[in-house]
């Protein structure tokens, strides 16, 4: 019986025919370069210089070595490594057109059956009408309806964490998922233990240990997919077909749900997908246009489960290390909102503090650190340099977001890097040009999450003071900033201590609780 060694020896040999004599050879007449990197080795290339976490390190470091686009080689495929904001905005912007492209990664789509993921479609018409879609309910406008939601979801925060701080992560990602399901689905859910918490937690686990490029080897060398589950050394196939249920039940539940209460004539709270299947229209494009709802439904639940809940959790461990910029941010909402009231959406245009706060917050530690993979549909030239059609296109959103130049001493957290004369300082590069992806593929969804973040995080500096844990003598609790890897970067588990400001802040607390009964 062949081991599972035999026939990933198999694969790799029919890879290497495929990759170096039959497929079509790429157009290259005056024979230019790729792009410098790290020297590969033959057959092989690269992979033995690709680290297995936190990629992105490994790819700054090379940035910083060879210059702001690298290329390395695994298995016959190129990918290039974009490490500053002109190189992205170079290509990933100017050359939209070229750039705009995904690659199909086997793992993902095929095995796990995630072909409704807009956000890793091929560019194509296909995906121009979800993005449109998605658009069309997510645009800097539309959010705005979106509000008397959020702001309800952040006074529960605040409820919530005075009833039990020491649950403060749960609370975060209970907080977040509450918010989304409501906007889209119209669907309230109340604590931890509701299915739809527990479904979007399992879909979003499964996203952070595929998302990230050569996690599987399948995404390498696609033939390994033919391998059954059976086979000594494809356990990838048995978690392919768990994940790919975890799917099935993340982007039908809460549509089926919405849409079978509208079939039977009951109530259905306002949303995103019971205001798009009012205005279906009729004829045979009807059924199309029902999938493309769901599925960016399904997106946008995805999206909102995750990547602010990490930019919360980070928020809070800044507040701890960074005591001066609490205090700051504080009295900046004393002054504008007073303490007899929590703050709302009308507040933002007068606490620049707050709104720099919020961008230092997406900039100190990326969410996610490397850009979702693009790929170029053409051959093509920059700056001598030949990058082949299909590559893989990294935009290093972390060597963007900590570039000494544009944030200097980008480790500290430090909101005053936005401000000047009291005010906020368009001159310095915003985060959202790295933070949410690039050119074309740019999350569509990052409106929502700018809001989203500035009524927590206001809310929750208003009504609670956040420090060090005590250890047993009363003493606080050294803590450091240390990320996880994957798709989407968490800190590292901490504890904390979050205590009401003052008596009145309790109060305001507990008023807003009788508020939402």
């Amino acid at each position: 019986m062949l081991s599972f060694s035999d026939v990933l020896g198999v694969a790799l040999l029919l890879h290497l025919l495929w990759r170096f004599w039959l497929q079509p050879k790429h157009s290259n007449p005056n024979r230019l370069p790729l792009p410098p990197g790290p020297k590969p080795l033959p057959l092989i290339g690269n992979l033995l210089d690709m680290p297995t976490s936190f990629l992105w390190l490994t790819f700054d470091k090379w940035t910083k070595q060879y210059g702001d686009i690298v290329s390395v080689n695994v298995f016959g495929k190129t990918f290039i490594i974009l490490g500053s904001s002109r190189t992205t905005n170079d290509l990933l912007e100017k050359r939209s057109a070229i750039y705009s492209d995904r690659v199909r990664f086997p793992m993902l789509v095929e095995l796990m059956g995630l072909d409704w993921n807009f956000a890793a479609m091929r560019y194509g018409d296909n995906w121009r009408r979800h993005r449109r879609t998605f658009h069309q309910q997510f645009n800097q406008g539309a959010i705005r309806k979106y509000q008397p939601i959020q702001t309800r979801e952040s006074r529960l925060l605040l409820q919530r964490l005075l009833g039990a701080p020491q649950d403060f992560y749960s609370i975060i990602r209970l907080t977040f998922t509450a918010t989304i399901l409501d906007v889209m689905y119209g669907i309230r859910v109340k604590d931890q233990d509701d299915d739809y918490v527990k479904t979007a937690e399992d879909f979003m686990d499964s996203l952070i240990e595929t998302g990230v490029p050569g996690a599987f080897l399948v995404d390498i060398l696609p033939i390994l997919k033919y391998v059954p589950a059976w086979f000594p050394g494809a356990g990838f196939q048995k978690k392919a077909e768990h994940w790919r249920e975890v799917g099935k039940r993340f982007l039908n539940t809460g549509f089926n749900e919405v849409k079978d209460a509208m079939l039977k004539g009951k109530y259905v709270a306002p949303s995103v997908v019971s205001t798009q299947l009012e205005n279906l229209p009729e004829g045979p494009e009807a059924r199309d246009i029902e999938e493309v709802i769901k599925n960016t439904s399904a997106l946008g639940y995805a999206a909102g489960a995750d990547t602010t809940v990490s930019a919360m959790e980070q928020f809070f461990l800044a507040m701890i290390l960074y005591p001066s910029v609490q205090k700051k941010a504080q009295e900046e909402l004393d002054r504008v909102v007073g303490r007899l009231r929590l703050p709302d959406f009308e507040d933002r245009e007068n606490l620049p503090y707050i709104n720099a706060l919020v961008k230092e917050t997406m900039r100190w530690q990326p969410i996610t650190p490397l850009a979702v993979v693009h790929s170029p549909i053409a051959d093509d030239v920059y700056n001598g340099y030949f990058i082949p059609k299909g590559s893989f296109v990294f935009g290093n959103s972390w060597s963007i977001l900590q570039d000494p130049v544009a944030y200097p001493d980008p480790q500290e957290f430090k909101p005053e890097r936005f401000m000047k004369d009291g005010q906020l300082n368009p001159d310095v590069q915003d985060p959202d040009t790295a933070a949410f992806g690039f050119g074309r593929r740019i999350c569509p969804g990052r409106y929502f999450s700018d809001s989203t973040l500035y009524i927590f995080i206001c809310s929750v500096l208003s009504a609670f003071n956040i420090t060090a844990p005590l250890d047993e003598k009363g003493e606080p609790i050294r803590l450091e900033m240390k990320m996880t890897s994957g798709l989407v970067s968490h800190p590292e588990v901490f504890r904390c201590s979050i205590i009401p400001r003052s008596a009145e802040a309790e109060l305001l607390i507990k008023e807003s609780a009788m508020e939402d009964q």
